[in-house]
């Protein structure tokens, strides 16, 4: 697959992933358990999404580690106080940094990431031969 074209499909796939973590807040109650854990999960697919679009050729591994490093280093960054500053005077801070650290969301990343993995290792698979 061209580089083109996995730049084309990861930033289709984040928008996908978007749109549906927009969908499920319309639709489901605020702070609710669902809202909670797939604004999570898709954050994290997301993530995935960034990371394969800036470096389609990096393996599906390392696409994965990497967004899991930035998924969790931002979680732990949490615990220091300053996305939370920051996420008070900016909409964008928000989104990318978050405001409060939970534990749980430390699970859920890897529930946003690991099918990407596998998906995209059986898309690869697929196409090389």
């Amino acid at each position: 697959m061209s580089i083109m074209r996995v730049r084309v499909a990861a930033l289709g796939a984040a928008l996908g992933f978007l749109a549906v973590a927009l969908g499920i807040r319309a639709t489901v109650p605020l702070g609710g358990w669902a809202e909670q854990s797939s604004g999570t999960a898709l954050y994290a697919s997301m993530t995935y999404a960034g990371v394969l679009f800036l470096a389609p050729r990096l393996s599906p591994f390392m696409v994965g580690g990497i967004a899991l490093g930035w998924c969790w280093g931002a979680e732990l960054f949490q615990l220091t106080g300053v996305p939370a500053a920051l996420s008070g005077q900016s909409l964008l801070a928000r989104l990318v940094l978050g405001a409060a650290f939970d534990p749980i969301d430390l699970i859920w990343y890897p529930i946003g990431i690991v099918p990407l993995v596998a998906l995209h290792l059986m898309i690869r698979k697929r196409t090389m031969k």
